[in-house]
């Protein structure tokens, strides 16, 4: 879908996955897929498993690079440049577009350290002061700091799992990317706690552009602005069915496969 009078922050264009050897007869993960996200958005990504688009969300940061044998073709634009080129250093993409992985992954150090190493290592050279507001100020942004701010000391890992999940955001959003992706983030949480993570991811589109990977459709037509559905056709390929304002997705979808699946007929 075009938005002819805004330039989109991310953009596919005709993109495809290959994992192992390419040849004449090979097929690739997914094919062709074309689409535009805008600054501040929530886009979901929903579809049947392997239909592609945990594959698409790790192209957006170069995640793909680090699987032995697996190539991208087409163009995905940020700021203006294609990130794929050669010239483009793939730590700096990921800088900018960070992830949020399916299970929290805090790092084996304190609730403080998992911020500031973070920091540290994407190049922070501050005094301890600005140091000391730049963790707390992304605990508050992740709607963690009332509940740690007596425990930074403490293990990131004796966290509750929807803790660590908002601990890991907070990680995330520290060194101020511009998208923040999030593959299945509330699969391993329970309902109190997904609602919290959904509550969260709100808020933070007022500062930056979020794409999301769920299985959950409710939680799609909650937090989404726009959605994209995908499916595998025939040969097993992952392709981009639709993609829509989210309301027109779920209420008034354009292709059968949208609706089937929609309806819960998929």
């Amino acid at each position: 879908m075009n938005f002819p009078d805004r330039t989109p922050i991310l953009l596919a264009d005709d993109v495809s996955v290959f994992y192992g050897a390419v040849t004449n007869s090979s097929l690739p993960a997914i094919a062709s897929v074309s689409l535009e996200i805008q600054s501040n958005q929530i886009v979901a990504f929903i579809g049947g498993s392997g239909c592609g688009k945990s594959t698409l969300l790790r192209c957006f940061n170069r995640l793909n690079d680090l699987i032995p044998k697996a190539s991208v073709r087409g163009k995905i634009i940020f700021d203006h440049q294609n990130i794929y080129d050669p010239e483009v250093d793939p730590v700096l993409v990921r800088r900018q577009i960070g992830m949020v992985f399916q299970r929290p992954n805090p790092f084996p150090k304190s609730i403080y350290e998992n911020i500031a190493f973070g920091l540290r290592v994407n190049g922070f050279k501050g005094n301890k002061q600005a140091l000391d507001e730049l963790v707390e100020r992304s605990l508050q942004a992740a709607a963690l700091w009332d509940e740690v701010k007596d425990r930074l000391k403490d293990s990131g890992l004796s966290l509750s799992g929807g803790q660590q999940q908002r601990l890991c955001i907070a990680r995330a959003i520290a060194i101020e990317p511009a998208i923040i992706l999030m593959d299945e983030p509330c699969s391993a949480l329970d309902p109190i706690a997904t609602f919290r993570i959904e509550a969260l991811i709100k808020e933070l589109k007022a500062n930056f552009t979020i794409v999301i990977v769920t299985h959950n459709m409710q939680q799609a037509s909650r937090i989404s602005d726009m959605t994209a559905f995908f499916a595998m056709d025939a040969q097993g390929v992952g392709r981009l069915v639709e993609f829509d304002r989210t309301g027109l997705i779920f209420n008034q979808p354009q292709h059968l496969s949208t609706q089937a699946y929609i309806g819960g007929q998929y």
